[in-house]
């Protein structure tokens, strides 16, 4: 049931704009006049059924009408109208926040101008503070603002004002300020008391040129003493050009500013072609341009923001990497500018606050030397620090990247409005047109004025005797001026002005200088009616207007907008791309770290252990890679999963590792046998798989290139096989297989056809009963000279070597041209004489990587059933035939056995580190 009351209104008050039209209805229902006393003024609604519960006060009640009575007692009328108090809310809320939208929050699309900020400007244009007259107080600037038009508290038309003069917030700046205005690290302005003022040049030449031209209307103030403009005749789009920003009920504005140059552009083209496209705008005004510079990350968000009004521009401080020492390497990050709106002394400490709790690492000291010639913030990195990953991590932790929500609402016809760049652009070129024709009628007005009074100068002039000879025969002022009327034909104007001209006029010159002055008038009527009567004309002229501010103001664009950077700060951009080991554990464990973990060794010692292993566990693989590197993990059931490799977590070598089932979605079961690191998925290379059944085949490498959460197929695998080994090749390598019995098979790799992934391929090697494969390795073609044909006579240890290790821990390198090329399916040639109860559990193609005396530079990591590790030379491992039974490379506990080997490159010596350095707060 809606609730009903009477109530008690004011007399109408005068509403002003769209105000009114909101409380249309509910004035309308507020016709009903009745006369009764204040204390019977009960709800019609509702008196019934609450007449029971409802009393009233008798000492009140007699109290009111004795308000209600006049002092001889007659009752006084009063304006009640029954309504229901919902829509009574309603309307006055909606009153209260169009109130709001139009008097305080929002922009006019027309000038660009909150009615705060029009008022100050027009308030300092009417005490004469031009930009070349002196400063004078804030205060009086604000005390004229408050008395005059702007009935509100002094500190919002001083912040306002403070506002105005910052080059900070403003990218053109309308006032120009004297004494402490602010700063950029959120410093507080001094009190109005001290600071001093004036109107820029800009601000006279953009808003306040025209306004004594009848180009604007006229209202009146809060207390109807005198009248203020309601739009100032702006000559370019001030809304675009510094923006806006603004909380109104309901809704919120916020306009990025731009570059005065490339708005004057826009507005040409639009001019000249109304049906333009956004793209040819765009390449006019590629975007904002913010008065603090900074970098815009991306157009796509300015793309939405011109073409809905809504969009999120994305924009980074400028940086210089700076070397601040030569001898240690170490280098510095210059922060110059930085995004919008972004307070520089907040962005300094939160940075300190980062390093020290070890979110930013690899900062070492951190000071603010900006000074009057500039912003410099320099952030000091350690040794061995990349400059890239730390700026990077300032991008993602710090307001040093931060994003613009544009949200371009401004009024129009009276209404708050959503709209995109060609929508107030239109706007605008719709006012000025109205300016430029209202000054137009203006001075011509005042041009036909001028000209019928001199034209009745002239008049009286040329027939000078008889004026004066009819003036000196009237005996006062009216009767001249009749009689010059009725003489000459003139208007009581023309004969007004005629009365006027002093004697020194009278002469010859005089008389030409009216003659000159009546010719000049009638050209200019002429071209003022051409000007009315052309809308062409009336467009190069608004076009010429703001050409000429273009070429008197403009400055340089600020902020620079890289199209090919990414918006968002992508992992890989704060990880730095470092070499890494990868050990897999036969139970699926998975673990990284860093290539020095384990020093190296001597051939023939006992090594240092991997880490903690579950129990019943050992090592499976152990690969090199790089941080960034796609890591293809394939498993036994021929099944291929992706991840990035720095998404395994980084662990010491004492951790256990991390379950692969964590990380990839296996089946039960289901084991990782094989790890391939992949930098790029190039076109011209390919997987060559090996099960341990022997079956081969070759897949295009980029056919694994997008592999979804739960794996593809990667081989077609027989019951009881499993998919053993995978390496990378091309077609000119040469592939070397070996089985644990230490036959060899070495083919190119151009002799297998590619295949798709749910294929079985062809057998690799004829294997003996009971003998299964040991190894794969691949040989690059620009490694090897390995002859078409095998000469059994010809003893050649040049490089590559073929790295034997047995599972007893002995091994040997044997050349490769030791071997000769072999076909798939075949028995293969002896490569490793194994003692009885002994296998081979690797082989490795080295040789690739040599120092300048010609030995070998790479090393090989043995890892042992038990967990223990080995990281020896390879030129340690001596150079030997193919029967012969190689040396010791790992001593092993009893029954102890090689549980798998894994080659990686010689590790850099290790730098000395630098002590932790203190973060400067």
């Amino acid at each position: 049931m809606a609730l009903s009351a009477a109530l008690r209104l004011p007399l109408p008050r005068l509403l002003l704009g769209p105000t009114a039209s909101l409380l249309a209805a509910a004035s309308r229902r507020r016709t009903a006049v009745v006369a009764v006393p204040a204390a019977r003024l009960l709800s019609s609604s509702s008196s019934s059924s609450s007449s029971s519960s409802r009393t009233v006060n008798p000492t009140r009640a007699a109290r009111d009408e004795r308000a209600a009575a006049g002092e001889d007692g007659v009752a006084v009328k009063e304006r009640v109208v029954p309504v229901e108090l919902h829509k009574e809310a309603t309307e006055a809320y909606m009153a209260y926040a169009m109130s709001v939208l139009l008097g305080r929050a929002l922009p006019d699309v027309r000038d660009g101008l909150k009615p705060v900020h029009r008022r100050i400007l027009y308030a300092m244009h009417e005490m004469g503070l031009a930009s070349r007259r002196p400063f004078r107080k804030c205060a009086r600037v604000v005390g004229e603002v408050l008395g005059k038009f702007h009935p509100h508290g002094d500190s919002a038309v001083y912040d306002s004002l403070v506002r105005m003069a910052q080059d900070f917030s403003m990218r053109y700046p309308l006032v120009q300020g004297h004494g402490n205005f602010g700063s950029i690290d959120a410093d507080p302005p001094a009190a109005m008391r001290y600071t001093e003022c004036r109107l820029d040049s800009l601000t006279e030449a953009m808003f306040l040129t025209d306004l004594e031209l009848n180009t604007v209307d006229f209202t009146p103030n809060f207390d109807n003493s005198q009248k203020e403009p309601s739009l100032l005749p702006a000559r370019v789009p001030s809304l675009l050009l510094n923006g806006s920003s603004g909380i109104a009920v309901g809704m919120a504005t916020n306009i990025p500013p731009h570059n005065l140059g490339e708005l004057v552009d826009v507005l040409s083209v639009m001019i000249e072609n109304p049906e333009a496209t956004l793209q040819e705008l765009l390449e006019c005004m590629p975007g904002p341009d913010f008065p603090t510079g900074g970098t815009i990350v991306g157009n796509q968000g300015i793309l939405e923001a011109y073409k809905t009004g809504r969009g999120r521009v994305v924009v980074r401080g400028k940086t210089d990497i700076e070397t601040i020492d030569v001898k240690s390497k170490r280098s510095a990050i210059i922060i110059k500018e930085i995004p919008y709106q972004t307070n520089k002394a907040t962005l300094v400490e939160r940075i300190a606050e980062l390093a020290e709790e070890k979110v930013l690492e690899g900062i070492s000291d951190i000071r603010d030397e900006s000074d009057r010639s500039g912003m410099r913030v320099v952030i000091e990195l350690k040794r061995g620090a990349d400059p890239a990953i730390v700026l990077n991590n300032l991008y993602r932790h710090t307001a040093l990247q931060s994003s613009f929500s544009c949200n371009m609402v401004a009024i129009l016809d009276g209404q708050p409005k959503l709209m995109g760049l060609k929508e107030i652009i239109q706007a605008f070129i719709d006012f000025r047109c109205s300016v430029i024709e209202r000054r137009a009628r203006f001075k011509l007005s005042h041009a036909l004025e001028r000209k019928h009074i001199v034209e009745g100068i002239v008049v009286g002039l040329d027939n000078l005797d008889s004026v004066i000879q009819i003036i000196r025969g009237t005996s006062n002022h009216a009767m001249a001026t009749e009689s010059l009327i009725k003489e000459f034909g003139l208007s009581d104007k023309q004969a007004e002005a005629l009365l006027d001209i002093t004697l020194r006029k009278l002469t010859s010159l005089e008389r030409k200088k009216f003659i000159d002055e009546a010719n000049s008038l009638s050209e200019e009527i002429s071209k003022l009616n051409e000007l009315l009567s052309s809308k062409k004309l009336i467009f190069q002229l608004i076009v010429q207007e703001a050409t000429d501010l273009k070429n008197k103001f403009t400055t340089p664009r600020r902020s620079f907008i890289e199209d090919s950077a990414s918006i968002e700060v992508d992992d890989l951009d704060i990880i730095p791309n470092e070499e890494m080991l990868l050990i897999l554990s036969e139970k699926g464990y998975v673990k990284r770290m860093k290539p020095n973990t384990f020093n190296l060794q001597h051939r023939g010692t006992i090594g240092k252990s991997v880490g903690k292993m579950r129990m019943n566990d050992s090592t499976s693989d152990f690969i090199a890679c790089q941080t960034h590197d796609h890591v293809l993990y394939f498993s036994d059931k021929g099944i291929v999963y992706s991840a990035r490799a720095y998404k395994i977590p980084e662990c010491t070598r004492i951790a256990a590792g991390t379950p692969l089932v964590q990380l990839l979605s296996l089946s039960d079961g289901e084991r990782i046998t094989s790890i391939i690191p992949v930098s790029e998925f190039g076109e011209d290379q390919y997987l060559m798989m090996l099960t341990v059944n022997g079956y081969i085949k070759k897949v295009p490498l980029n056919a694994f290139s997008a592999i979804r959460t739960s794996g593809i197929i990667s081989i077609q695998l027989v019951p009881g096989d499993e998919l053993k080994w995978v390496r990378r090749c091309g077609n000119d390598d040469l592939v070397a297989l070996a089985s644990q019995n230490g036959m060899v098979i070495v083919n190119s790799c151009n002799k297998l056809r590619s295949l798709g992934r749910k294929t079985r391929g062809v057998m690799a090697m004829k294997l003996r009963e009971g003998d299964k494969m040991a190894s794969m390795d691949i040989i690059p073609a620009t490694s090897h000279n390995m002859p078409e044909t095998y000469n059994s006579r010809v003893r050649d240890l040049s490089p590559p070597w073929l790295l034997f290790i047995a599972d007893n821990g002995m091994g040997k390198r044997v050349p490769l041209n030791a071997f000769r090329r072999s076909n798939f399916n075949r028995i293969g040639m002896q490569g490793y004489k194994l003692p009885p109860e002994c296998s081979l559990a690797a082989v490795f193609v080295v040789g690739f990587s040599l120092t300048d005396d010609g030995q070998s530079d790479e090393q090989v990591v043995l890892v042992s059933q038990s967990g223990t590790a080995n990281r020896i030379k390879v030129k340690d491992v001596s150079i030997q035939s193919r029967s012969a039974r190689g040396v010791i490379l790992m001593r092993l506990e009893h029954g102890g056995k090689i549980q798998s080997a894994s080659l990686i490159s010689a590790a850099e010596e290790e730098e000395e580190q630098d002590p932790e350095d203190q973060i400067a707060a």
